[in-house]
């Protein structure tokens, strides 16, 4: 028998489905019926209490990483407010493609009106993301560390600092989570399958606080894949540039070997 808030595997699908239409509902103009509907649903299949309200996303950055995470989200019926370092006039191809849930914004802009952010910017620049407005919220870091690119940082060849650990001090009062790092930007939109799949792809997350890493976890369920939560920030180097676990596609069994395997330092 399963226990109380665990679903019996045969009604995984029904649980799946039920969160799904609650969901978009509460994004859309369902919201008081969705959040009953929500309720019932978390608590008979167990899913994590992640505020289900939190239906905007700010998205920094409007790359590769940045532009397949709006793709996907607008897809699933989240709204996304998106910034890159050019000016929001220079977004006006990418937001049409996205359709009018999509708006572009700068940086600041983004930060504030998102529920919460997802940082995707060259590692160098990391220190012109804006603290105050993204202050209090979960930040997801979908950064990499390219010396060639970003220039040595001593923290991170020594391996006493993490990528997320930076951004993490740079904006103190945010609850920073990795997310994204380790997976080709064409493969979020495409990669992803049902929960409950064989061979379901997984990816890795990492944070010092339990409700952002449990918002990654729902957002990776959403987008089609398997969570392995890997701790803190300060072990979140396992799944950095060119470790066992980076850019392979892996299941949730084959992350978790792959994440033990990981040298310190390259």
């Amino acid at each position: 028998m399963p226990q109380r808030g665990q679903a019996p595997v045969a009604g995984t699908r029904i649980c799946a489905a039920a969160a799904t239409w609650a969901l978009a509902g509460l994004r859309r103009s369902r919201r008081r019926l969705a959040q009953v509907v929500w309720r019932n649903v978390r608590n008979t299949c167990g899913l994590p209490a992640v505020a289900p309200d939190m239906t905007t996303i700010g998205i920094i950055g409007a790359g590769h990483i940045g532009s397949q995470v709006a793709r996907k989200a607008v897809e699933l019926g989240y709204d996304v407010v998106i910034s890159n370092s050019r000016g929001p006039e220079t977004l006006a191809g990418l937001v049409a493609e996205l359709g009018p849930q999509a708006k572009a914004a700068t940086a600041a802009e983004a930060a504030a009106m998102g529920d919460f952010a997802v940082v995707t910017v060259p590692l160098k620049s990391y220190r012109d993301i804006p603290v105050e407005p993204l202050a209090g919220k979960i930040v997801i870091d979908t950064n990499n560390y390219y010396w060639e690119r970003d220039g040595r940082i001593p923290a991170l060849d020594n391996g006493e600092a993490t990528t997320s650990g930076l951004l993490q001090e740079h904006l103190p009062e945010s609850k920073v989570a990795k997310g994204f790092n380790h997976i080709m930007a064409k493969q979020i939109t495409s990669d992803g399958t049902p929960p409950g799949t064989e061979n379901r792809r997984a990816l890795a997350t990492a944070s010092d606080y339990p409700e952002a890493s449990e918002l990654v976890a729902r957002l990776y369920d959403e987008f089609g894949f398997d969570t392995v939560n890997v701790g803190p920030l300060s072990d979140s180097w396992r799944v950095e540039r060119d470790r066992p676990a980076y850019v392979v596609r892996q299941n949730a069994a084959e992350l978790t070997e792959n994440l033990a395997k990981a040298p310190r330092t390259i």
